[in-house]
């Protein structure tokens, strides 16, 4: 699977977040203000990345992390979130972590650790 995330596009991702956490009552908004958190994305930023053909390694290798980002943990996939030693998969499923919080209904402040 890992290496499948090395040529996946965040534009094949990002609707299926989108849909996730509309079917779940959330916004665009609020997920675009997530991926901005832990990215440093703007929405404009956001929105090139989800209409070009950018790898995970592109999105990732252009954005600043959050510093706070280590301090998600918990189990996403049937994977430990804070054991992954692949820094590319590692930063995916933190997206994937945060993304799964917003649809399950925790509060964004609370998403966005301190």
């Amino acid at each position: 699977m890992s290496e499948r995330m090395y040529s996946m596009t965040f534009s094949s991702i990002y609707p299926m977040y989108i849909q996730k956490v509309e079917r779940k009552g959330h916004t665009q908004a609020e997920l675009d203000d997530l991926i901005t958190w832990l990215t440093g994305f703007d929405k404009t930023q956001i929105d090139a990345f989800a209409s070009d053909e950018s790898t995970f390694p592109e999105f990732f290798d252009a954005a600043t992390l959050n510093p706070d980002a280590s301090l998600i943990t918990g189990v996403i996939c049937g994977y430990r979130v804070e054991d992954i030693e692949d820094p590319l998969v590692q930063k995916v499923r933190y997206l994937d972590k945060i993304v799964d919080e917003l649809a399950r209904g925790k509060a964004i402040e609370k998403i966005k650790r301190h």
